[in-house]
């Protein structure tokens, strides 16, 4: 099995040989599987289970307080030899699952793939893929706070009150009108809604922020890929970023299969798995996706990311226009 795993673009880590330590790990527990879809969640779950990524146990908070998390899987399915062709084409049976604004659930990849794999759906969302979660054994109501984000949560000077208009206004009031860390666009202009949703100083930002965790798995025969978040440090209560989004935080085909990170509305806009698979159905090879992804991301949006791929060659490639994004392949 050959896997690809990342930790996050963003800033450098102040402390990067303990969380490559991590992602070795999840890399090698997801190697260990037979199936990719196995794989995948498998070393997901690894990350979700680490404070260190902005996953699961560690997530950002919201600005109500809450923490709640999101995930997405996808499988490329097979389907795509001579006999299974239909009219020349492939046949698809491509699956994929994703559910997000989830409080409480440590393991949003496992409820990705129930929903991938026990309902009709492809997306559950809020309290009813809480539910869900609960009713086939995934853990809920489970802490998700770690002294780092209580102190950050703490240290506030006041905390966001009232409608989610008056959210809003707290964080343009605080943090609107500059670019982040990540390399967001200057949004001085536009409503406070726009400049909140899209732009936030320094001091608002969790330097966990862009720790999205993902991973991607090829046996040989098909690929699977899943991303997982705790989504952005004082967002809008309810936001959900690109990570539950089929073809923009997670994406396979039979050609190949992504996971992104980073600004999560504009990979959104751009679908930047998707993207990045289509170079792989060009006839790029990973590395070659993955850096061409990038670059007309950036271009697109002034924006940074990160992706991570796999190709039918088994060849991995990753690439990111952000400071730093720590990955794993075996």
């Amino acid at each position: 099995m050959k896997v690809i795993v990342h930790g996050g673009a963003g800033g450098a880590p102040d402390e990067p040989e303990p969380r490559q330590a991590v992602l070795d790990d999840a890399a090698a527990t997801g190697a260990d599987e037979d199936d990719p879809v196995d794989a995948v969640e498998a070393a997901v779950r690894v990350l979700e289970s680490d404070e260190r990524f902005n996953a699961g146990v560690g997530g950002a908070v919201q600005s109500d307080g809450i923490i709640r998390t999101d995930a997405g899987v996808m499988d490329s399915g097979r389907g795509d030899s001579p006999a299974e062709r239909a009219n020349g084409e492939p046949v698809s049976r491509r699956d994929a699952g994703a559910a997000a604004g989830m409080p409480g659930v440590e393991h949003a990849v496992s409820v990705a793939r129930g929903v991938m794999e026990e309902t009709p759906h492809v997306f559950l969302n809020g309290v009813h893929a809480v539910d869900f979660a609960e009713d086939i054994g995934i853990g809920t109501e489970q802490d998700l706070w770690t002294e780092r984000s209580r102190e950050q949560w703490n240290d506030l000077d006041s905390h966001p009150e009232g409608s989610p208009l008056e959210h809003v206004a707290w964080l343009d009031d605080r943090f609107g009108g500059s670019p982040d860390e990540a390399g967001e666009r200057e949004q001085g202009g536009g409503s406070p809604n726009e400049r909140a949703g899209n732009a936030v100083t320094r001091e608002a930002v969790d330097e966990h922020d862009h720790d999205t965790v993902g991973a991607v798995a090829f046996d040989g025969d098909g690929f699977a890929t899943a991303t997982s978040t705790g989504g952005r440090w004082l967002a809008l209560a309810g936001r959900v970023g690109d990570v539950p989004q089929i073809g923009s935080g997670f994406y396979a085909a039979p050609a190949g299969a992504a996971s992104a990170t980073g600004a999560g509305e504009d990979i959104a806009k751009t679908t930047l798995t998707r993207r990045a698979v289509r170079h792989l159905e060009s006839g790029l090879g990973a590395q070659a996706a993955a850096d061409r992804a990038i670059d007309e991301f950036a271009e697109l949006t002034g924006s940074s990311a990160g992706v991570i791929v796999l190709d039918t060659d088994g060849n991995a490639g990753r690439a990111y226009n952000s400071e730093a994004m720590q990955t794993s392949t075996r």
